[in-house]
C-alpha cells in the first residue's frame, strides 16, 4: 500500500475531513461566551493588559475587580486565542481602537468575527481534529477493526455537538479532545505518551477548571498501570506542572498574584457564589434533563451516543479492556455529574447540555465495540443509519446555531431548524468573506466532506484486520 492508501492515510483524510468540518463553519462573535475570552485575548495583544474595560459593556460575562473588568473564565482558550490575533492583526494591520466598539459597527463586526473564526480554526477546531484521529487509534487497537474505529472518530467528531462547539471560543469541545488525546495516550503508555496525557489534562484545567474533576479519572488509571513503577509517572507528572503553569502566569500578569480566578469577581450571576462557584450537589431530575430533557437532552442531539454504554460495557466483558472501559465510563460519569451539580446546569443559550459535552469523546469509544460485535448485516445498516442521523442533526448545529436559546421546549427543532436552517440563516465561509449565498456556502462543504467521507470508508474496508492490543 501507498502512503495514501494506508493507516496514514486514512490518519490524514480524518484529520483533514474533520478539521475543516469544524473550521468551515461558525458561531455567533457576540455571544458572551466567544465575545469575553477573545476580548481578553485581543487587549492582551494590542494593549499589554488583561483588562478588557472598553469592550466590558458589551458582553453580559465579565469579572469585576475594583475598577477594573476582566476575563470571568478560565483562561486557556483566551490564551490559545493571542497566536490567531497576533497573526490577524499582523496581516490585516488591523486593530480594535480603530473601530467604534459596539455590535452595530459592521468594521468591528467583521474584526471581531475574523478573528473569532481564526482563533477557532486554531484552537477547538484543530484539537478535536487531533482528537479523531487518536481516538480512531484507540478504537482500531481494543477492537482490531477499521470500520468500528471509523464508526467511534466520526460518533465523536462529527455526530455530537462537539461539532458545533469546535467553531466557537467555549472551552468544551477542546476539554473532550483533551481528554481523548489523554486517554489515548495513558493507554499506549511509555515516558514519551505518559508526557502527553499529563500534558493534556493539565491544559484541560486551564481550559476550565472543572475538567480536574474528570481528569483525575484519567490520572488514577495511569498511576494503577504504573503502580509497580511509579518512577514511570514523572514524565505525565512534569509535563502536567508544565501544562499548568500558563495558568499561574495569567494569574500573575492579570491580577498580580497567583491565587486569584476571574470566577471569584463575576459579575451578574449570584448562583455562582452558591457551593464552589457553583457547583453543589447533583440533582437526579437535572440529570434526566441533560439525558433525556427535550431541551438540553444529549439523546435528541446525538442519537448515536445511546450505543456507546453497550460498547463500554461489552469492552469491560474482555480481560484486556476492563480498566479502560471503567476509566472512560469514570470519565463519562463525573462529568454528567459535574453539570447535574451546577447552579446554571443549561447552560443558558446553548444547544445540547454543553457543560457535559467534555465526556463525547471518551463516551464515543464505546461506539466502536459495540460495532464491531454486530454481525447481522442489517443491524449494521441500522448501526450506520443512527450514526448519519446523528452528523446530519449536528450538521444542522454547526452551520445555523449553537447557541439556542432555552425559551424553547425543543431546542433542536425550534431553535436550529425552524428559526435558521430553513431559512438558510447559516454561517459559511464562503457567505461570510465571499458573497456566496449561504446553500452554496454548505454545498461547498458537502462537495468536499462527502468524497473525503466516502475515501475513508474504502480505505477502512481496505485495512486488514489486526490483532487486539492489551490496554
Amino acid at each position: 500500500m501507498t502512503r495514501w492508501q494506508g493507516l496514514s492515510g486514512i490518519r490524514i483524510v480524518l484529520f483533514l475531513l474533520a478539521w475543516f468540518s469544524a473550521s468551515w463553519f461558525g458561531s455567533w462573535e457576540f455571544n458572551p461566551n466567544n465575545a469575553t475570552r477573545l476580548f481578553a485575548a485581543i487587549r492582551m495583544v494590542e494593549d499589554g493588559t488583561a483588562t478588557i474595560d472598553p469592550m466590558a459593556p458589551l458582553t453580559i460575562d465579565k469579572a469585576q475587580f475594583g475598577e477594573h473588568a476582566y476575563l470571568d473564565k478560565a483562561p486557556g482558550m483566551t490564551l490559545m486565542a493571542l497566536p490567531a490575533v497576533a497573526l490577524v492583526d499582523g496581516i490585516t494591520g488591523d486593530r480594535a481602537d480603530r473601530h467604534m466598539l459596539s455590535s452595530t459597527d459592521e468594521g468591528f463586526v467583521r474584526y471581531l468575527r475574523l478573528r473569532t473564526r481564526v482563533a477557532a480554526a486554531l484552537g477547538s477546531a484543530l484539537l478535536t481534529a487531533i482528537a479523531a484521529v487518536m481516538l480512531f487509534d484507540l478504537a482500531w487497537r481494543v477492537t482490531g477493526q477499521g470500520g468500528a474505529a471509523l464508526f467511534a472518530a466520526l460518533g465523536y467528531a462529527l455526530g455530537t455537538p462537539i461539532w458545533g462547539y469546535a467553531t466557537t471560543l467555549l472551552g468544551h469541545a477542546s476539554v473532550a479532545a483533551l481528554f481523548v488525546i489523554a486517554l489515548a495516550a495513558v493507554a499506549r503508555g511509555g515516558g514519551r505518551w505518559l508526557a502527553v496525557a499529563g500534558l493534556a489534562l493539565g491544559w484541560a484545567v486551564v481550559v476550565e477548571y472543572q475538567a480536574v474533576l474528570a481528569g483525575s479519572v484519567i490520572a488514577l488509571w495511569a498511576v494503577w498501570r504504573h503502580r509497580h513503577r511509579p518512577v514511570a509517572l514523572w514524565p505525565m507528572i512534569a509535563a502536567g506542572v508544565a501544562g499548568l503553569l500558563p495558568l499561574l502566569a495569567y494569574n500573575v500578569f492579570a491580577f498580580g498574584t497567583l491565587f486569584r480566578i476571574g470566577y471569584s469577581g463575576v459579575v451578574g450571576f449570584e448562583g455562582m457564589n452558591q457551593g464552589l462557584f457553583g457547583l453543589t450537589v447533583p440533582h437526579g431530575a437535572i440529570m434526566w434533563a441533560i439525558l433525556a430533557g427535550p431541551t438540553r437532552g444529549l439523546v435528541w442531539v446525538a442519537p448515536v451516543l445511546i450505543l456507546a454504554p453497550l460498547g463500554l460495557w461489552r469492552l469491560a466483558e474482555e480481560r484486556d479492556g476492563r480498566a479502560l472501559a471503567i476509566t472512560a465510563s469514570g470519565v463519562v460519569l463525573v462529568a454528567l455529574l459535574v453539570n447535574a451539580a451546577y447552579v446554571y446546569w443549561d447552560g443558558g443559550n446553548a444547544t445540547g447540555p454543553r457543560h457535559a459535552m467534555p465526556l463525547a469523546g471518551v463516551a464515543a469509544l464505546g461506539l466502536a465495540p459495540v460495532f464491531a460485535a454486530i454481525r447481522s448485516p442489517w443491524l449494521r445498516v441500522l448501526a450506520v443509519a443512527v450514526l448519519l442521523v446523528s452528523i446530519a442533526i449536528n450538521l444542522t448545529i454547526a452551520a445555523a446555531e449553537i447557541f439556542a436559546p432555552p425559551t424553547f421546549r425543543w431546542a433542536w427543532w425550534d431553535a436550529v431548524i425552524q428559526q435558521r436552517f430553513r431559512f438558510g440563516d447559516l454561517r459559511t465561509i464562503p457567505s461570510e468573506w465571499w458573497g456566496w449565498t449561504t446553500w452554496h456556502g454548505l454545498g461547498l462543504w458537502a462537495a468536499v466532506a462527502l468524497p473525503l467521507s466516502l475515501w475513508l470508508v474504502q480505505g477502512c474496508a481496505r485495512l486488514s484486520p489486526r490483532t487486539r492490543c492489551q490496554t
